[in-house]
């Protein structure tokens, strides 16, 4: 071999057509190939049509973007400028779809970092999302619970639809309401906490129950204390609990109904709980299914109420929505009478403002309507499925947009610190609405994550048991269970094992009877039983003998008791009566 033939090498190419199928499949180069993410083309893909909705009026003299034009509607320039501005006034040019449940999502919320997310819904499950684990390509819950699943069979009756969820000012906990009358404290992971106790329902008195008789509609947090929330309920009460004490309610709110034929007893509907951001009193405001409209002080005392409207909406109709402004002057309220009103605590008599919007309520009881955080505007969903952005002076639409087609939108918020808006919908879907350069973190991070490839196992949902987390092609061994026999014991409980105890028997009686633990944290003075009954009057003895509480008025003149001093034994005694004969 010549140098000259040693210096290049030939590759033999396959003897194969230029437009044969194969040569897809045959490697181009060798070595290990790295792909880059395209994060600009994957956030440009998530956009959404910009542009309010046809067919819905907008009130051009109030937007914020017809004072920038001037005035020149007609040529396609400046529809284009009106599409761009719409884009910069709010944070809905961009979308993420999260498609986690099965049925209408009823409520949806975000912790105050903005990393996790929590969605209810009628079917009746809690699903938890994390922004910092998804990927665009797994858009999926981490978890899906069932908090009153244990309850529903136990009665066997159905499940129960998730009304509302809502984070904890501070993050850590998540108040659960659920048509039933017992609400829950679930964990950011999910895991139930608390458990508030449910009242008696023969007692007539609402002050003298303990907790809730009927289903529950709503609930809210106190707006400053972390420990407090407030649960709406169809017995005509609001309860303030303490989620360190579950055993009863911290405060019962009693409304007397005035309406004809009510017997003084009304479903609550709606509830907020508002605290002015430069400080003053807190504001508590729920609405009734008579039509009134109640507001008390937030701090107590709730003996009466501070305000009342009667016929605030219609009777007999679901008012679903209210919100308070961040500065607690000013209430907004959406009723099932296809209206939104406009209120003022300083003159809580007449609403200043009334609009015509077409009402879900009757199909969703849980449509909400929302302040924005700074207070200068407010979103709400309609029965078409698209998002209202109204004006808070004179509540018209500043910008419409189609979220769900077709869909009613139930529920909505606008998350302060990310400056994202999150939906739910009647078809299952919770979307998450942003801007790339207004928002920050939450789906900004998720979209602009490299994707990951999908494989079935990545999806714990299809591979894992959520209640103990198997997998589901996982063989398991006979006794290996915790819920099952124990490896080593017999069927009677006792150990192949003899220096093994015995293991108790756990038999239907003893699972329906509280164990020592759970009577000493849940029954008031149940200590008292291992005390000895004499030892814990003769402590009052001396206490009663020096300060009478029955015989005080009297003290210096009662009589003193006479006895003889000597014993029955003695000869000096006093002469015994003598025995006849």
């Amino acid at each position: 071999m010549s140098d000259d033939d040693s210096d290049g090498y030939e590759v033999e190419d396959p003897g194969l057509a230029p437009d044969d199928p194969m040569r897809a499949f045959l490697p181009t180069s060798f070595g290990k190939k790295s792909k880059k993410a395209n994060i600009a083309a994957q956030i440009d893909r998530s956009r959404r049509p910009t542009g309010n909705a046809p067919g819905h009026a907008v009130d051009a003299s109030r937007s914020p973007k017809a004072k920038s034009k001037s005035g020149s509607d007609s040529d396609s320039d400046s529809d284009d400028s009106d599409d761009s501005d719409d884009e910069d006034e709010f944070p809905t040019s961009h979308e993420m779809v999260v498609k986690t449940h099965d049925r209408a999502v009823t409520s949806v919320s975000l912790d105050p970092a903005g990393g996790r997310m929590v969605s209810g819904s009628i079917d009746c499950t809690v699903k938890l999302h994390d922004f910092s684990s998804m990927t665009p390509t797994t858009i999926r819950a981490f978890r899906s619970v069932d908090p009153y699943e244990k309850k529903a069979s136990a009665a066997g009756a159905d499940a129960h639809p998730i009304n509302h969820v809502e984070f904890s000012p501070s993050g850590n906990v998540i108040l659960c309401v659920a048509a039933h009358p017992q609400a829950k404290i679930l964990s950011r992971d999910g895991d139930v906490i608390a458990d508030f106790v449910k009242g008696d329902m023969y007692l007539r008195d609402m002050h003298n129950t303990k907790g809730h008789i009927s289903e529950i509609t709503t609930g809210t947090w106190h707006p400053t204390e972390r420990n407090l929330c407030v649960t709406a309920g169809t017995d005509s009460t609001l309860r303030i609990w303490d989620i360190n004490n579950k055993r009863s309610q911290k405060e019962v709110i009693v409304f007397k109904s005035k309406a004809a034929g009510a017997a003084g007893r009304t479903r609550m509907t709606a509830v907020a709980w508002g605290s002015p951001m430069q400080g003053g009193n807190n504001v508590l405001v729920s609405a009734a299914y008579d039509g009134t409209l109640v507001m008390w002080s937030g701090n107590g005392p709730f003996s009466r109420p501070a305000a009342e409207i009667r016929d605030a909406h219609k009777p007999n109709t679901w008012t679903g929505g209210i919100d308070i402004s961040s500065d607690g002057r000013m209430v907004i309220t959406r009723g099932g009478d296809d209206l939104i009103k406009l209120w003022d605590t300083r003159k809580f008599r007449e609403p200043l403002v009334t609009v015509e919007h077409l009402s879900t309520s009757n199909q969703y009881n849980m449509t909400n309507i929302r302040y924005s955080p700074n207070s200068t505007s407010i979103i709400t969903g309609s029965v078409t499925g698209h998002l209202h952005i109204l004006n808070p002076g004179n509540l018209q639409p500043e910008f419409v947009t189609p979220i769900t087609p077709g869909s009613p939108l139930i529920t909505v918020d606008w998350h302060p610190k990310i400056n994202q808006i999150i939906t739910g919908s009647a078809n299952g879907e919770s979307r998450v609405l942003y801007n790339p350069t207004m928002s920050t973190r939450g789906a900004v991070d998720v979209m602009s994550r490299a994707p990951k490839k999908r494989h079935i196992d990545d999806n714990p949902e299809f591979t894992t048991d959520q209640s103990l987390g198997l997998s589901g092609e996982s063989i398991i061994t006979p006794g290996a269970m915790g819920g099952s026999r124990k490896a080593g014991v017999t069927g009677t409980g006792r150990s192949k094992d003899p220096r093994r105890p015995q293991v108790q028997l756990q038999t239907p009686f003893m699972r329906s009877q509280p164990d020592e633990k759970h009577i000493s944290e849940n029954i008031p003075l149940s200590k008292m039983l291992h005390e000895d009954p004499r030892e814990a009057l003769l402590k009052y003895a001396e206490v009663a003998k020096k300060d009478p509480m029955f015989t005080n008025a009297w003290k210096d003149t009662q009589p003193v008791t006479q006895y003889a001093d000597a014993s029955d034994g003695e000869d000096d005694g006093p002469d015994k009566k003598r025995v006849k004969r």
